[in-house]
């Protein structure tokens, strides 16, 4: 090859214009790749991201020959205007266009995880037969992609969550010192609110808890704690555990007498709880309904043989169900029972009331 054929050859690849292994063109005033690119890339959508933004992005990332192949593409789209924050499998070389198109489809949005009150540390054992992914679990699974074979096991997270130190994960001081007491794999239930979390595939147990761990603190903070538990007769850890009660015991209208009824009753030093969430919480079971042995057996969550609240919290809980932990509706009531298909709860105040309304309940086929 002669020099200036050497050369010539140069100018063509630094030049962007042949196709070869960078498949780049100049389109007008930027530079853009062909085709649907290759491989995979996770990239992050910040909250507050710009068209610009995530373009930048997505050129660093070499996603896209330049910012502007994808935005040039986007002004095409209304829809990129919808695209949420968090983390999306790209493939890398992409045309602006194709990266447009990807980047909005139901394939790329990866490491999404929706936790909802109720939920629980553990899986669950569902009806049919099979288990329900616990909160654990699933934040494990959201460490993985289809095309990603890093992936933190469920396993991992259950190790990170029952031995590392709490306020590195971000546990709330004040409530550091009550969730040390609990058993190892109890420790975070209820310090993980509901909500929608964005996990970084690929990324270790640690960082994932505390990740979302502080995200749950910022929120507890707004939502009052722990300040509002100064009105209560009760440390902010403590109404944390009424709220998950609360959560678990009925539909977010009846949280505020749910709320009064677990008051009224630890206000009665000789009354139990009572509560058939409690005594199916250490068995992983979702179901409301207990049976007899089940009731007998001891424990350190068994409200109908221990007085007063169980150690921890027993599942996440929602912002309507802290809010009527922290200031129940006012009432005599100390009974209550699901007496209406759709899970409407009656209250009652004696045990003669109360028992008239397990007899409507069950003539209703509430349960």
């Amino acid at each position: 090859m002669t020099a200036l054929a050497g050369l010539f050859v140069l100018l063509l690849v630094g030049g962007g214009v042949g196709y070869g292994a960078m498949q780049i063109m100049r389109i007008g005033s930027y530079d853009d790749y062909d085709g649907e690119g290759t491989g995979s890339v996770v990239v992050e959508v910040a909250s507050g991201d710009t068209v610009g933004d995530i373009g930048k992005t997505l050129s660093e990332k070499d996603v896209v020959a330049s910012t502007k192949a994808f935005t040039a593409a986007a002004a095409e789209n209304k829809r990129i205007n919808s695209i949420q924050p968090g983390y999306y499998l790209m493939r890398s070389k992409m045309s602006g266009k194709a990266a447009v198109s990807h980047i909005l489809s139901e394939d790329a949005k990866v490491g999404r995880v929706d936790i909802r009150g109720g939920q629980r540390l553990e899986d669950q054992a569902s009806p049919n037969g099979g288990t329900t992914p616990g909160i654990l679990t699933k934040l494990a699974q959201a460490t993985c992609t289809k095309k990603n074979e890093k992936c933190t096991t469920s396993e991992e997270m259950h190790q990170v969550a029952a031995t590392a130190d709490l306020a590195s994960l971000g546990v709330p001081k004040w409530a550091v010192a009550e969730a040390s007491k609990a058993e190892p794999r109890r420790r975070l239930e209820g310090l993980i609110m509901p909500g929608i979390y964005d996990v970084k595939p690929g990324e270790s147990a640690e960082n994932v808890l505390r990740d979302v761990v502080t995200k749950s603190a910022a929120q507890l903070e707004v939502a009052g704690l722990p300040k509002l538990a100064e009105g209560t007769e009760h440390s902010p850890y403590e109404v944390m555990i009424i709220a998950s009660l609360t959560q678990s015991e009925g539909l977010a209208k009846d949280f505020p007498r749910i709320a009064r009824v677990i008051e009224n009753r630890l206000g009665q030093p000789a009354m139990r709880l009572g509560l058939d969430s409690t005594i199916n919480y250490p068995l992983d079971k979702p179901t409301l309904l207990t049976n007899s042995s089940d009731r007998q057996r001891p424990g350190p969550y068994n409200t109908y043989l221990n007085y007063g609240l169980p150690p921890t919290p027993i599942s996440a809980f929602s912002k309507e169900a802290l809010q009527a932990a922290e200031r129940p509706a006012p009432g005599e009531w100390r009974y209550f029972v699901k007496c209406y298909p759709d899970g409407t709860s009656c209250f009652a105040e004696n045990q003669q009331q109360h028992d008239a309304y397990i007899k409507e309940a069950q003539a209703r086929g509430a349960f």
